[in-house]
């Protein structure tokens, strides 16, 4: 008799998904009541000749089913607290042959033995038929892995701690590397790589996992599905952190112990284009904040036992343009360290995906880290010297390209390829816009850089490197190009930002406010110049944004970029010598803050930026009224008011 497999517990399947959930057929044996079956059997070539037999109630809901003792309740039944049964057959199974079929020919969807299998006049064969030799177990995909095994987790032996890595070498390495210690199993990726592996029973109960899984697939419902293809529509070719393959054969598989923070994070992304579905519109929304809730109490929960899902459900949490991310980004970079990820793991003893997949993540927390100390002028965590991450490359990314469903012709395949490249080049770009902020921004820099003349030394080189990342973008990668990902308008407000961020210390450095020595009146010119055409340059790029750019995905801190255009226009303004150029200012800002207000209605997190442009306008009230042309000493408003 067959019987289901006794192993760890899993997340339950919620909200079944039955295209997502697949199970071998099973073979039909007499059935009995409240008793687990026995593992199925293999032959003396190690093929598998029966399947695990599901209870009744799983085998209704299309779940794996999973037995922790013998003679006890199956997951799943214990959770619904119903009564686990193994009393119902399973139902006939039929399969239509869609061609005839010659020795030796594969057919469309299972081979048939042409021998002994009765048909009736339709083609229909009547008795169940073997399943094919399956493919390989993505769960044991994952057991292969070293950050996203399914009940440990590592931690990175660091050559300070307290476990001398010189010492580990003389440990006994048996299969995957691992050691047995006191301590717990050391696991050896490379001659000075090695990771602690520890149990996740030690940290939290599955009852709690169970819980969380629970509640966002019924905040969710039916619309779980249709959510995921639209996250990995609309998210993931443009921030390509989750190893879409392995994700979607788990899926199929029907596992459900995903990380509950993880797949809320996604729900929660992809909502944005719910309005965007013909199916999805015609439903009420999930709500949002519900799933935020259950997403950061069991990321705060996850981030005790570090994996790579943990990461991923921070980091796509965090693209959600937060009021104060700050925390979580920090959390993150620790827990990226905790895993490695600031090691080159190139000719680490682990599965090629996973290095490539770690490889991404490191780059999308260095932009995290980078891109969050700019927004809110608080110190990078993330430093040079303990950074040790190959450039990435196209190859980096093939097994995503390749394995689009729906990439039948070499334009989509283009179309997914460009969207890679723009990540690429916003990882370039995050390269030198750290720069800027490591020269002008941090307080050795602002020690360095106190007058204009030093100002200017130290930019050109950065403006240099800036200027020529902006030469080398691919053609696709320009605004007004034809074949431009809808993507490419985040790469290009970051661009604007950079060079701003430039500019604007440029400026501060000859505010009539708190004035540095002053350059000669001709260098003034120059600089004030210089500043304005690139403040009107990014304003017009605004200008410039079609409905396909507005409706795409933004990386994070693109709200605060269209801020930051803002604020630097008010510096202008405050800093102008005149009343004309201060008017001036104030005139485009106004014509800003509209151009925002009509893109906010497409994407309202725009609101972010029209919110930051009004409080500087407030503290701007009590500017002193610009010298006319051929006036003397500038008067306030107030003071101008009065004398009307």
């Amino acid at each position: 008799m067959a019987a289901a497999v006794v192993m760890p517990p899993l997340a339950p399947q919620a909200s079944p998904h039955p295209h997502l959930t697949s199970r071998p057929p099973s073979t039909s044996t007499p059935p009995k009541h409240n008793k687990t079956a026995q593992k199925g059997s293999t032959t003396a070539d190690g093929k598998r000749i029966r399947t695990e037999r599901p209870c009744d109630g799983c085998r209704r809901r299309k779940s794996k089913c999973v037995i922790q003792d013998t003679g006890t309740p199956c997951v799943l039944c214990k959770f619904h607290k119903q009564e686990c049964t193994f009393v119902e057959g399973p139902l006939p199974r039929k399969r239509k042959v869609e061609e005839p079929l010659t020795d030796g020919s594969p057919s469309k969807a299972v081979k048939v033995s042409q021998k002994g299998a009765p048909q009736n006049m339709n083609g229909v064969v009547e008795e169940a038929i073997p399943p094919p030799q399956p493919v390989r177990d993505p769960l044991a995909t994952l057991d292969d892995t070293l950050s996203l095994q399914r009940h440990r987790h590592c931690r990175h032996v660091g050559a300070s701690s307290a476990l001398d890595v010189s010492l580990l070498d003389y440990c006994q390495f048996g299969i995957h590397d691992e050691a047995k210690l006191d301590c717990g199993d050391i696991r050896r990726v490379a001659d000075d790589g090695y990771f602690e592996m520890l149990p996740d029973a030690a940290f939290a109960t599955y009852e709690d996992e169970l819980q969380s899984l629970y509640e966002v697939e019924q905040i969710v419902g039916v619309s779980g599905p249709a959510l995921i293809d639209l996250y990995f529509e609309k998210v993931h070719p443009n921030f390509p952190i989750i190893q879409k393959r392995v994700f979607l054969d788990r899926h199929r598989y029907g596992d459900r112990q995903f990380s509950s923070a993880l797949l809320a994070a996604m729900y929660i992304l992809a909502i944005r284009w719910w309005g965007q579905d013909a199916t999805l519109s015609q439903h009420p929304v999930p709500s949002v904040p519900a799933l935020e809730g259950v997403a950061m109490r069991s990321l705060s929960v996850a981030m005790q036992r570090p994996k790579l899902s943990s990461l991923q459900a921070g980091l796509l949490l965090l693209q959600k343009h937060h009021a104060n991310a700050w925390p979580l980004t920090v959390q993150l970079v620790a827990l990226s360290q905790d895993l490695g990820l600031h090691l080159d793991c190139s000719d680490w003893n682990i599965p090629l995906w996973e290095r490539r997949l770690r490889k991404r993540l490191a780059w999308a927390v260095y932009m995290q880290d980078k891109w969050a100390a700019l927004v809110y002028g608080r110190p990078s965590h993330v430093h040079s010297s303990n950074w040790s991450i190959p450039t990435l490359d196209l190859d980096d990314f093939l097994e995503d390209v390749v394995n689009e469903p729906d990439t039948s012709t070499s334009d989509s395949l283009s179309s997914t390829s460009n969207d890679i490249a723009i990540f690429l080049q916003m990882v370039e770009l995050t390269s030198i816009m750290s720069e800027v902020v490591n020269t002008f921004y941090t307080i050795s820099g602002q020690q360095s850089t106190s007058t204009t003349p030093s100002i200017l030394a130290k930019a050109k080189p950065v403006q240099l490197k800036l200027k020529e990342w902006f030469a080398r973008l691919p053609s696709f990668a320009k605004m007004d190009a034809p074949d431009a990902p809808p993507s490419v308008g985040y790469l290009h407000l970051a661009y604007f930002a950079t060079e701003i961020s430039i500019h604007r210390r440029i400026v501060q450095s000859l505010s009539t406010v708190n004035p540095a020595p002053s350059p000669d009146s001709y260098a003034l010119y120059i600089c004030r110049s210089a500043a304005k055409t690139r403040l009107i340059s990014a304003m017009d790029f605004v200008n410039r944004l079609k409905p396909d750019h507005l409706d795409s995905f933004w990386y994070f801190p693109s709200a605060h970029n269209f801020a930051l255009i803002a604020t630097f226009g008010n510096l202008l303004r405050a800093t102008a010598p005149g009343h004309e150029e201060a008017c001036f200012y104030e005139m485009r800002l106004r014509e800003y803050r509209w151009a925002l207000s009509v893109s906010s209605r497409r994407a309202r997190w725009i609101g972010h930026a029209i919110g930051t442009l009004d409080m500087a306008a407030g503290l701007l009230e009590g500017l002193p009224e610009k010298p006319r042309s051929g006036e003397g000493t500038p008067r306030s408003r107030a003071d101008s008011a009065r004398d009307r």
